[in-house]
């Protein structure tokens, strides 16, 4: 609603793809957001979850709790346009935030006269007592049951390469069962998923690529082509620009 916007020269109004946006049209299946840091993609990730009804910390709409209230007011102006059919589960992850919302999780089921533990939705563990990246496949196994709206932000940040695979073949699996995803990631391995809506995030403008002109996709399958090369262009890099810095080795002591 940029009409009620009253300056764009401030955040989060001032970043590139804030001021470049007017409407943005999601898959029905998966969308991503890519771009490099800073381009605003967790921004708009964001803004989209609390427009959506989701805590601005992760979650599902049932979790109310905050941390620190750092989430900016772009939701405010955002109008969310939904198709007829209406999301019976949902989800907002947040790589940042998921510790929070595990400690909240337990929090929860401590609380005296509770019934069913919260955990049992996420494998009957908590969520503290796994991995980070254990804990990402319990939410996407045992938590998200499908007809969905979910909303990941980063999730890749703990996951290895092939537990960013398995992801997605669950993601896959929601899918079918009629779910819808909104990405935000840099893992050319999630955004590899068939025939996903892909938006670059770059400079002034947010433009729909395919996946094989995302710099994700060609630096890494530059970078696995010829690895040799690529480090030792690296590395002189690396090394001349010390040198023109006056940087020199490093010692530890007293």
């Amino acid at each position: 609603m940029r009409e009620e916007v009253r300056t764009f020269d401030e955040y989060p109004f001032s970043l590139p793809a804030v001021r470049a946006l007017f409407e943005l049209s999601l898959h029905p299946s998966v969308t991503y957001l890519v771009g490099e840091n800073g381009s605003g993609k967790s921004t708009l990730l964001e803004a989209i979850a609390v427009a959506a009804g989701f805590n601005a910390e992760g979650g599902s709409k049932n979790f109310a709790f905050s941390t620190r209230a750092s989430h900016s007011e772009l939701h405010r102006y955002l109008r969310l346009s939904r198709g007829y059919k209406r999301p019976r589960d949902g989800y907002f992850l947040r790589a940042e935030s998921f510790y929070n919302v595990a400690s909240e999780i337990d929090r929860l089921d401590e609380e005296p006269g509770r019934g069913n533990p919260l955990r049992w939705s996420y494998g009957g563990k908590s969520l503290h007592a796994q991995s980070h990246g254990e804990s990402f496949m319990s939410l996407l196994t045992e938590r998200l049951s499908g007809l969905g709206l979910y909303i990941f932000d980063e999730p890749e940040a703990a996951l290895s390469p092939s537990r960013q695979m398995a992801a997605l073949v669950r993601i896959h699996q929601l899918v079918k069962k009629g779910s819808q995803f909104i990405i935000a990631t840099h893992s050319p391995i999630l955004m590899a998923y068939p025939d996903a809506q892909i938006f670059l995030l770059g400079g002034d403008t947010i433009r729909a690529v395919a996946y094989e002109e995302t710099e994700h996709f060609t630096v890494m399958r530059d970078f696995l082509n010829d690895h040799q090369r690529m480090l030792r262009v690296l590395l002189k890099e690396g090394e001349e620009d010390a040198a023109r810095a006056g940087d020199g080795p490093r010692r530890a002591g007293r």
